[in-house]
């Protein structure tokens, strides 16, 4: 059974791996990270770690019984009690409900763990996926996203109260 743990610097190979192994079907749903982001790994991740342990952002990785990384589940610009989710999953997870329950989980805990009342999540319009998980985890929409905040594309925001969080029946 796969477990959601908070981001710790002995997954960085794991994270790497995943973020490889996935580059291009994450690519079919959003932009790509390019090549400077591989290049620059360990610099990046250091910094997420920093942030982390600043507190202005929160970042869990849904590990596999074997150590590997099935999905990454952030928490980023926490202020004001509230945050922004981002997520992806590997390819050979997605559409087996991964995802949804990593979301309810990840709501769990940010209402919980990190004292959060609400979470924002914006999705392209183009990304189903996305939008079902969203949906299924208790998230409205509130609106259109800038496409600057999607790279470039069209999109939509969502939200979910974290003070009424009930995860819908699944």
């Amino acid at each position: 059974m796969p477990e959601l743990k908070r981001l710790h610097a002995s997954h960085a190979p794991a994270v790497l791996d995943f973020e490889r192994s996935n580059r291009s079907y994450f690519a079919a749903f959003v932009p790509d990270r390019g090549d400077a982001y591989f290049d620059r790994f360990t610099d990046r991740y250091n910094a997420l770690l920093a942030e982390q342990e600043a507190g202005v952002c929160a970042f869990y990785v849904l590990l596999a019984e074997d150590g590997s990384v099935q999905g990454r589940f952030n928490l980023v610009d926490i202020e004001h009690r509230t945050a922004v989710l981002g997520y992806r999953v590997a390819e050979h997870v997605a559409g087996r409900g991964v995802a949804t329950e990593a979301v309810r989980e990840l709501c769990r805990l940010a209402g919980q763990r990190h004292g959060l009342r609400a979470l924002r999540a914006a999705t392209t319009h183009r990304n189903a996926a996305s939008h079902r998980v969203l949906t299924k985890t208790g998230f409205v929409p509130i609106g259109p996203a800038d496409p600057a905040d999607l790279g470039g594309e069209p999109g939509t925001w969502y939200q979910c109260d974290l003070a009424v969080f009930r995860p819908p029946d699944r």
